[in-house]
């Protein structure tokens, strides 16, 4: 799927990791985002270590949590934002290689875009 300019005024993402810290939202989007509570289904969660030093200076970790498929997994918690194309890729530009960006279903019914590894056969859409 891909993104168009005129969606600036709603694409959902969701997050499981730190895009919820505050610190990161104010370095990576300029403000801190609202949002509310949600799950993605058909995923579990592992953990990556990061490389990246400007990443782990925003973030305060090395350790990030990851989205792995597994059809059979619990749903993973966390929070949908409602945020433009623009902050969208600007999250792009924050998440290192190792995660690609997919729409995935909510427990809510709706679609957000999430951040997944890289290597689990999906298909991101990097716009």
């Amino acid at each position: 799927m891909t993104l168009e300019r005129d969606e600036a005024d709603g694409v959902l993402l969701f997050s499981y990791g730190t895009l919820r810290q505050p610190e990161v939202q104010l370095a990576t989007f300029g403000r801190l985002l609202g949002g509310r509570e949600a799950a993605v289904v058909g995923y579990r969660l592992d953990w990556l270590t990061i490389t990246d030093p400007a990443v782990i200076a925003t973030s305060g970790s090395d350790r990030h949590p990851l989205l792995v498929p597994d059809p059979a997994a619990a749903p993973v918690s966390g929070t949908v934002f409602e945020i433009t194309v623009d902050e969208l890729l600007a999250a792009d530009e924050y998440e290192v290689d190792d995660y690609a960006r997919v729409l995935v279903p909510l427990d809510s019914g709706e679609q957000a875009w999430v951040y997944v590894f890289a290597g689990s056969g999906d298909s991101a859409d990097r716009s």
